[in-house]
Order: C-alpha cells, then structure tokens, then sequence
C-alpha cells in the first residue's frame, strides 16, 4: 500500500524504520515542526523527520492539518492509510477522511486502559505488572476507534516508563506493519472497543512528581519509575529539588529508616519509606547531570541522619527510638 507515516518523537522511529524495510510504499512523512532543544535552544528537527530525509522521503511539517492548504497536500499523496505512531498532533475529521483505509494508531497501552498522551507512564504508576500494544483506527474520540491488534508486555519491577516506552516502540513496530498488511489483503477485522475498563492517561505535571516518602515502599517505587526519565520524580536535598530517576534490587539486608531517611554502602544508597526501605539507582541533582546515587552519596559524604525532604526525622526513626517505645509498638 502507499502509506502517509505520522510520528515525532525516538519512539516513532523503529515504526518508521519498519515500515520503510517492508513492502509498503512510505510517499512521505508528516512530523511536528523543528522546535528548540538542548542548553542553546537551537531549533532541531525531530528524530523522525531525520531518519526520513536520510531515507529520501518527502516530509511534511504543518502547525496543524486544518488547514485547506496541507489537506491538499495530503489528497495529492493518493494514499491508501496512513500510519500514526506518537505524531503530537490532533489530525481533524477532514484529514481522517483522505485515505480510504484510514488512519491507523500505534498506541502503547491494551485500548480501552490509558486514553491519552501518557499510557505507558500511567501503567507504571499504577502500579502494573503488564501492559500492552494496541492498533486500532483513528475517529474523532480521542483513542476510542476499533481495535485491530493487541499485544501483551510484561513489566518488570524495577522498569521505568522511559525503558518501557523503548522496548514498546521496537517491539510495537512488528505489529503495526502486520496490522497494515492485514489491512492490504483485507484479512484485518477491526473489534469495536467497550467503555467499560476505560481510563485517560493524563500528560505528567512536575507537581504530579513530587514523591511523598511516607507511602509504601511499592508506591514509592512506581512514583520514581512511571515519571523517568521525564518530568522525573523530585523530593528535596538541603533546600534544592533532587530529581530521583531509577531504582534498583537491594544488595543486602537493609536497616529500618524513617521516611526520607538515607543510608550509604559501599554499593548502595539506600532511603526510607512507610515500609521497607528502597535502594536508588539514579539521581539528579539541581543543575546537574544524571549519576549513580551511590556516586553522588560518596561525594556528599552524608553525615548520621541525613534524609530527603523534610529536615529532621529522627522522630520517627525506628533506629533513633528509646528501646521501650519500640517495643510497646511492636
């Protein structure tokens, strides 16, 4: 089939690289415009539309598909679908209507479950030990067309959504190219969805990022992992944001902490929760670059009770309690 590719983001690129290696014709890409990035705030094109100009593909780089100008430009391309991979763009009733096959959605959640810009990140947050690729057709609803192809992924527990995310986009991209095959031969059957089960996967806030160390070490966990690598998960270290990125299997038996509450090994920084502690892989200090937190614990040279977040918890400390009163809560 000809194909119209839609994608912006390093997640939409192993689809494209796909779909460029199978026997569809991809005739040209639509992406988001160049937008600024990095410390200078240079305009850069997006990944997508730099794997295209390296295939020899037309690109395309609308604001918008409103207006009459680029529908032209889409009927011009006579194509039969259009494959849609995190473009960032809402592609309008008008637009919907121009390849007679439609426009079919790579989606990185099991549809109805996490609507909306965030799925992956949602499934981690909540809590998830699976989740899912969906490809179903664009409508007007947002992610509520029929579905035309599922797959389960597992999580594992000390995933986060961004190496989620990344492992979704490669192995998603074997099922969009064998839905639009389905598509081509006219075996695909697409399954209206239920809204039973339905759920939105709101974009993340840095507000939302905030950890409260006095949940449950399982809480905590996927609070740090779901918002990796971004907005990133922050509590605070001697009055600035200390983004904390990843986590990691305890080494070795771990003391009882207070929420907050951190403590150094050779191998290992560990921290308090509500219940057991959990032990960080990955932070990022205000202004600086990402690092190994048992790296940054040596450099800090942490003195006794050092915590994050709030100052001082030597009250609630187990560690730090008179021997009677821990006993009487035992």
């Amino acid at each position: 089939m000809r194909i119209l590719f839609a994608g912006t983001p390093e997640v939409a690129v192993p689809s494209l690289r796909a779909l460029l290696d199978s026997p569809h014709e991809v005739v040209a890409v639509l992406t988001r415009p160049d937008a600024p990035s990095g410390r200078g705030r240079a305009l850069r094109p997006s990944p997508v539309r730099v794997l295209a100009e390296e295939a020899g593909v037309p690109v395309l780089t609308p604001d918008s598909l409103r207006g009459e100008d680029v529908l032209s430009q889409l009927r011009d391309l006579d194509v039969e679908a259009a494959a849609v991979v995190a473009y960032g763009n809402l592609v309008p009733p008008a637009a919907l209507a121009i390849p007679p096959r439609g426009w079919v959605n790579l989606h990185f959640s099991l549809l109805p479950a996490w609507r909306g810009a965030a799925p992956a990140q949602r499934a981690v947050l909540a809590g998830q030990e699976s989740t899912g690729m969906t490809t179903f057709l664009l409508e007007k609803g947002m992610d509520t067309g029929p579905v035309l192809a599922t797959r389960d992924v597992a999580i594992d527990p000390f995933e986060t959504a961004g190496s989620l995310l990344d492992r979704m986009a490669v192995d998603g991209a074997p099922l969009l190219v064998e839905t639009l095959d389905a598509l081509a031969d006219g075996t695909a059957r697409p399954v209206p969805q239920s809204e039973e089960g339905a759920t939105r996967a709101a974009k993340l806030t840095p507000a939302e990022a905030e950890l409260d160390l006095s949940l449950p070490a399982p809480e905590v966990s996927a609070r740090i992992r779901g918002m990796s690598p971004h907005p990133g998960a922050w509590t605070t270290w001697e009055g600035e944001r200390m983004k904390v990125l990843s986590v990691e299997p305890l080494r070795a038996e771990a003391p009882p902490l207070a929420p907050g509450r951190l403590h150094a090994t050779r191998r290992q920084l560990l921290i308090g929760t509500g219940s057991e502690p959990l032990a960080l892989a990955q932070l990022a200090p205000a202004g600086r670059r990402a690092m190994r937190a048992a790296d940054w614990a040596r450099g800090a040279g942490l003195a006794e009770g050092a915590a994050f977040g709030a100052a001082d918890h030597s009250a609630d400390d187990p560690a730090e309690r008179p021997a009677d009163e821990q006993e009487s809560t035992r």
